[in-house]
């Protein structure tokens, strides 16, 4: 009977090998529309692969992570994203670094990440953090208060925010599991729209008057990235 287990686990294992390589790669750009032409191919899932015997250590590195940014914005808060952009040597490891300053009761706005998690750690000040749940999990938020050493997790897709309730600034660095997981703001998205979504839509959407919806469009939405 032993040997029938072994045998057993062997043939799932297998099976769910195969299954796992038959996944396509993660997309790394929010659509690719498909050519026939390679001559209009432009990059396959965010970046061609340099030859490896090119490589050198510059392409692994960065330097200067350590910098305050300006806050000094309609949001209060700077984000500084280490991905695949800037450190070439990420491509296709999955992975991006973030450093965010936030200005006394500056916040990163609510957004979503569709391409990865992220872990945020606390290395000065406060920041009260939170996300949404999806429609399915009924709408739920979780919030914390986070001092200086504190972790939170925002997982991938949910809509989430960090906002600083302290009279100093804060300072915040995070993971994320993509080399690009993309960032959606969701007021610069649904309100800052190119072009604006039909008023009359968002107005039955958000239950409220037309004129609401036509000065909320008109106004600036600042990008913090």
């Amino acid at each position: 009977m032993k040997g029938a287990h072994f045998l057993l686990t062997l043939a799932v294992l297998a099976f769910a090998t195969s299954i796992a390589s038959a996944y396509d790669p993660s997309p790394l750009q929010d659509f690719c529309v498909a050519v026939d032409d390679p001559q209009k191919a432009l990059f396959v899932n965010g970046n061609f692969c340099q030859d490896p015997k090119l490589a050198k250590a510059e392409d692994f590195f960065f330097s200067g992570l350590n910098v305050p940014r300006d806050t000094n914005n309609p949001v209060g808060s700077n984000v500084t994203q280490l991905n695949v952009d800037k450190i070439p040597g990420l491509n296709t490891l999955g992975i991006t670094l973030v450093r965010i300053d936030y200005a006394p009761y500056g916040q990163n706005p609510p957004h979503t990440h569709p391409r990865g998690s992220e872990i945020l750690v606390v290395v000065e000040g406060t920041l009260y953090v939170g996300f949404v749940t999806s429609n399915q999990d009924g709408n739920r938020l979780f919030t914390k208060v986070l001092k200086e050493g504190d972790v939170f997790v925002f997982p991938i897709g949910m809509i989430h925010f960090q906002f600083n309730p302290g009279h100093a600034p804060a300072v915040a660095f995070a993971g994320l599991s993509s080399q690009n997981a993309g960032t959606i703001t969701i007021a610069n998205s649904v309100l800052g729209s190119n072009p604006s979504i039909d008023p009359d839509v968002l107005a039955r959407a958000f239950r409220v008057e037309k004129n609401a919806i036509d000065q909320l469009q008109k106004q600036f939405w600042y990008d913090n990235n």
